[in-house]
């Protein structure tokens, strides 16, 4: 019974990686790396190495925080959320301004942003630590199956990310060899990243109240 206890816990955990997977910020910021490539299988893979820095910093930061038994006060916890927020302007700006300091689509193309993905999904797992030890904590009953549960969401975030950016990738893909078109995409996404950066930093710091957190 346990056993078919804790299947479905992990089964859970799966679907549920697959939905943090495809949450907004994590979206819009992998879209603007995700039309570096006009090959298909190689905007997929985008998705894949996001899915690696995600797990890695949920396994590591989970396990330490279950290991010590502590947990992320209320100010870090948004500090690290905070971060997204600007490395969504920060990717967003450099978006933009690699499609118009790049002369032909061959130059652009030439770039693999694998290393930008698996940071963003770095930040990313930073940034949900607290949450998802909360939720580990309280489905599981001990270390290893913490550790299982995580490593099981984590492969479902990996999934999840694989399908969205492989879809993603799709009008990127079409759109290589029209470089006006391609290079509106790029833009938008660039924009959009940077617009939804600062709405991120803005929530955080003035509605939630980080701001108030710092200078007290």
């Amino acid at each position: 019974m346990e056993e078919a206890g804790l299947f479905s816990i992990l089964i859970f955990g799966f679907f549920l990686g697959i939905k943090h997977a495809i949450e907004p910020d994590h979206i819009i910021a992998v879209s603007t790396v995700a039309g570096e490539s006009n090959k298909l299988w190689k905007s997929s893979l985008i998705g894949v190495f996001w899915g690696i820095g995600h797990t890695l910093t949920l396994f590591l930061v989970g396990i330490s925080i279950m290991l010590l038994k502590g947990d992320i006060p209320e100010i870090w916890a948004m500090s690290l959320e905070f971060l997204v927020g600007i490395m969504l302007v920060f990717f967003g700006l450099s978006a933009i301004k690699k499609v118009r300091s790049t002369s032909s689509g061959s130059a652009k193309l030439n770039s693999l942003p694998y290393n930008k993905s698996i940071f963003m999904g770095f930040i990313h797992g930073l940034a949900g630590s607290a949450a998802m030890i909360l939720l580990t904590m309280t489905t599981v009953s001990n270390v290893w199956e913490g550790v299982l549960y995580i490593l099981v969401f984590g492969l479902g975030t990996v999934v999840g990310m694989l399908a969205f950016t492989t879809i993603l990738g799709i009008p990127f893909m079409v759109s290589s060899k029209n470089r006006s078109v391609n290079k509106v995409l790029l833009q938008g996404t660039g924009l959009i990243s940077s617009a939804f950066g600062i709405y991120y930093m803005y929530n955080l710091g003035v509605t939630e109240g980080l701001f108030t957190l710092w200078i007290k």
